[in-house]
């Protein structure tokens, strides 16, 4: 079958890859109809993630039909279509029964490396790295996915397929930094980042009841996008002081929650921007945190920041000051979708949720590459590229 590879630092290649075969009782293989290119997804291609090997098949957020089920599956059968959560739960350990889904202690079979990086071992996602489980990706064919009574869910009659997809892993990130973030109704948010996932965390916050949600981005179509499709306030940081203008528009305390959704790779202006890129070429730090830096400093005293975007390893010039200091709640996760893809479904197909505009871009598996290109380096307005493996 074909599936898009990652061959190296900032190299890609549709190749010719075996067809993925049943291991366990618990398995299902889905033909891919659906995946869509994910800003941290640039990160294993930027290099920045460790142990990629070349040829690994990269993607996480999917949708498809189960052609062939395992004995011990009793939620799916063939010609079922599903969403995929982008993470993978056994259902069983401690962490999945306490809906923590993304730190299940059985689905990560490379559980070394993330030991010794983190202390411990998180769950598996698709397609990304062997410290995070060697899963072959969503950019391909057919995928095999383990334990698929309780990571994948059926679409609900009426959801199309693009606005069912980002129920694999956006909306859910979203949703949870909101949930998680401890949003409560007449809260103002702040989100820091305009692409999938801090439009659905936005989203999110307002239907969790917040007053007012103030988005911040760079790209003027990514604003007008939130604007328009979310609902939200936005803020240029390239033509404003952030801090400066959120406490103007809440009567000098700050945000209640701020919720940080851009990552590793965060841009900044002036000078910081500068060093923090410098640091992390020169791998002094692994990640550059600008984004949560000014989340921490700007959300009000006895507020909560929660840390959307992935990161890998240590920052430098992080404000703990400020966060003790000012009472600050900070939280993060990696997406625990089984906690949430089902109300999500729900929602999209009662028309609460808007997801469909997010696909600006739409093409077959043989031109993947290019599909990262215009998303990585935002060519031509693209959020995000749906990729169609079956053409």
């Amino acid at each position: 079958m074909r599936a898009l590879c990652w061959e190296g630092v900032d190299e890609l290649a549709v190749r010719d890859v075996p067809e993925p075969e049943m291991r366990n009782d618990q398995d299902v293989i889905v033909k891919v109809t659906a995946s869509t290119t994910c800003g941290s997804d640039l990160h294993l291609i930027g290099g920045y993630i460790p142990a990629m090997r070349a040829g690994d098949v990269i993607g996480h957020e999917f949708l498809g039909e189960v052609v062939e089920t395992g004995p011990d599956v009793r939620r799916h059968k063939v010609g079922d279509r599903v969403v995929v959560c982008s993470f993978v739960g056994c259902g069983r350990c401690w962490y999945c029964a306490n809906d923590m889904w993304s730190l299940c202690d059985n689905s990560n079979t490379n559980s070394g490396i993330t030991q010794a990086m983190w202390g411990y071992e998180p769950g598996a996602v698709f397609g990304y790295s062997h410290a995070m489980g060697g899963l072959r990706g969503s950019h391909a064919e057919y995928v095999r996915v383990p334990f698929a009574d309780y990571g994948a869910f059926p679409v609900p009659d009426g959801v199309d397929d693009v606005s069912a997809l980002f129920a694999s892993d956006s909306a859910p990130t979203g949703w949870m930094g909101a949930d998680l973030g401890g949003v409560r109704p007449g809260d103002v948010v702040a989100v820091w980042g305009c692409g999938a996932v801090g439009q659905m965390a936005a989203r999110a916050a307002m239907l969790l009841g917040a007053e007012r949600v103030i988005c911040i981005d760079r790209f003027p179509e990514r604003l007008a996008m939130t604007r328009e499709h979310v609902g939200a306030e936005t803020i240029d940081y390239t033509a404003t002081d952030v801090g400066a203008e959120l406490r103007e528009r809440t009567g000098g305390r700050g945000p209640d929650v701020c919720i940080e959704a851009v990552g590793m790779e965060a841009h900044t202006t002036g000078p910081e921007n500068a060093y923090d890129r410098v640091k992390q070429r020169l791998r002094a730090q692994t990640d550059r945190p600008a984004a949560v830096r000014e989340a921490v400093y700007a959300c009000r005293k006895g507020g909560s920041v929660f840390v959307l975007g992935v990161f890998g390893g240590a920052v430098d010039k992080f404000p703990l000051g400020a966060l003790m200091n000012k009472g600050l709640t900070l939280r993060g996760a990696q997406m625990h979708g089984q906690r949430y893809i089902p109300m999500l479904l729900d929602r999209i197909a009662a028309g609460e949720l808007a997801t469909g505009h997010l696909a600006t871009h739409e093409m077959p598996l043989d031109d993947a590459p290019r599909a990262y290109d215009l998303f990585k380096h935002k060519k031509d307005g693209c959020v995000r590229a749906v990729i169609r493996p079956q053409g």
